[in-house]
């Protein structure tokens, strides 16, 4: 999958519009208290600037409004942590459409704008074509950097593209390479890790990947199912009822390509969630407790077949990472992926990204996604309306 780039096009005196990613978590006094996702847009930002757009528009989401203007949902926090990291000047527009932004635009004497929550407007989510044709009445040229909404198909992120040139920018395109790379030619010997709560999330996952998998290690909660599709015993463990026969289905198709699938089969167990000290590891799971952390036998297993490995997608983490008594086969895990040389490491979004970040082992890892439905989405093969809206090269 070829889409053309930032770099592909001219912007030199244009008005440029970057659907950026600046959805972060703000405490109660409206403090930015994780601004990776910004910092992740820097280099298609500074990128732009250097080619002297004559305007560059930033807009992005930040929580549910749901239409509603709500303040503590403002993106006001975002302009004041972007001027201190691009050294200079943002203004910032309590709008994203309308007369009045098109005049703060244009009357601006900084050449960095920034939107208000596209969110504030139901339009917005609903990929209306009249909103998504004022964006794009503010600009001449579209970039889209934002993967953690390109599973969308909103009027910043798809209906937009139909009015104007539309390109990626640097964060998207890895993202497109990385995760392509794992979908359509992986180096092998290939290992896939999953892990979450339930089944259900995964099964497009697995169909997907079947095809082109050495091995599929399964843990976390999803476990569960498939070890009562072997008649194991799981205690009060997680369990999707309704998926055992999908899981056996999985293990005898697997079975069929000859993809090995490896259970976590120990588990760390509890008589509650509540009761950490009470903790020990199990095979066969008592009737009132439940697994909470894959067990000592697994993680070596797990390591085993991961050391064979040339590429390694991980999605789900394999414990309640959580909390730090049942984070140890996940911390395990990161640590030993980190690890490894000359593997292609590709990290989901969401939870499993959290976890890794959570143990600081982001730097041993070829590619960490910066998102959660969106990196599922393209893994289970489909093709998100964020990315199909871009121009090929």
């Amino acid at each position: 999958m070829s889409k053309m780039t930032v770099k592909d096009i001219n912007i030199k005196g244009k008005k440029v519009i970057m659907r950026a990613d600046f959805n972060v978590p703000l405490d109660d006094s409206q403090n930015i208290t994780d601004d990776i996702r910004i910092r992740a847009a820097l280099p298609t930002i500074k990128y732009i600037l250097d080619q002297g757009p004559s305007k560059l528009i930033l807009m992005s989401h930040l929580g549910r409004p749901k239409g509603e203007v709500i303040p503590t949902m403002s993106l006001k926090p975002v302009a004041q942590r972007l001027q201190e990291l691009l050294d200079q000047e943002v203004t910032f527009l309590d709008d994203c459409i309308g007369a009045k932004v098109q005049e703060g635009i244009a009357q601006s004497p900084n050449q960095v704008v920034l939107l208000e929550n596209l969110r504030f407007h139901k339009q917005e989510t609903k990929n209306d074509p009249d909103f998504a044709k004022e964006l794009a009445s503010l600009a001449e040229v579209y970039v889209n950097d934002a993967f953690g909404s390109a599973h969308r198909a909103h009027a910043s992120t798809a209906g937009i593209a139909d009015h104007l040139p539309a390109v990626s920018g640097f964060l998207l395109e890895k993202e497109i390479n990385y995760l392509g790379q794992a979908t359509d030619n992986p180096a092998k010997p290939f290992m896939v890790i999953l892990g979450g709560a339930k089944v259900s999330d995964k099964i497009a996952l697995i169909e997907n990947l079947l095809d082109k998998a050495n091995a599929i290690l399964i843990g976390g909660g999803m476990v569960f199912t498939f070890l009562k599709a072997l008649d194991k015993q799981i205690g009060s463990s997680l369990l999707e009822a309704d998926k055992i026969e999908t899981a056996k289905q999985i293990m005898d198709k697997a079975k069929e390509k000859g993809v090995q699938i490896v259970l976590a089969y120990d588990s760390v167990i509890v008589p509650g969630l509540d009761k950490p000290q009470e903790k020990k590891i199990a095979v066969d799971i008592p009737e009132g407790w439940l697994g909470v952390d894959i067990g000592p036998d697994s993680r070596k297993e797990f390591k085993e077949v991961l050391s064979k490995a040339k590429t390694i997608v991980w999605n789900g983490p394999v414990s309640i990472f959580e909390k730090d008594a049942y984070a140890e086969g996940t911390k395990e895990l990161a640590e030993f992926i980190a690890g490894l040389d000359g593997v292609t490491s590709i990290i989901g979004g969401g939870d499993t990204a959290a976890a890794v970040a959570k143990f600081k082992q982001e730097a041993g890892m070829t590619h960490i996604s910066t998102g959660g439905g969106a990196s599922l989405e393209f893994l289970e093969g489909k093709e998100l309306p964020g990315i199909a809206a871009l121009k090929d090269k």
